[in-house]
């Protein structure tokens, strides 16, 4: 399914404590939109949705909506701080393109 490396695992986790959601999770999610036609969606969650896929970790953990899950399979999840910003990045090998920008793909 999902790859998270180490600095997404601990951008999460800060993400969940500095929210007070450590019971919960972060939701990922792929939506209509960007330039490119696809877009990543990502939001905090207390709890999963009944028909979610879970991915519990010590860490915390990932909802995946059904309708996401196979254009996220085989995604590499990563958090990189630059000079530019931070953020999470994503790898994802179902992508046939991205936009410039690397926010949307198709």
């Amino acid at each position: 399914m999902l790859k998270i490396t180490h600095d997404a695992k601990a951008a999460i986790q800060e993400l969940l404590a500095a929210n007070d959601r450590q019971n919960g999770g972060l939701r990922i999610s792929v939506q209509a939109g960007g330039c490119a036609g696809l877009q990543y969606g990502m939001k905090l969650e207390e709890s999963p949705n009944e028909d979610d896929i879970v991915l519990q970790a010590d860490w915390g953990a990932i909802y995946i909506e059904p309708e996401s899950a196979a254009k996220l399979d085989g995604t590499t999840v990563d958090f990189t701080e630059t000079v530019a910003g931070k953020g999470f990045n994503f790898e994802n090998p179902n992508a046939e393109g991205k936009c410039s920008c690397g926010k949307s793909f198709a």
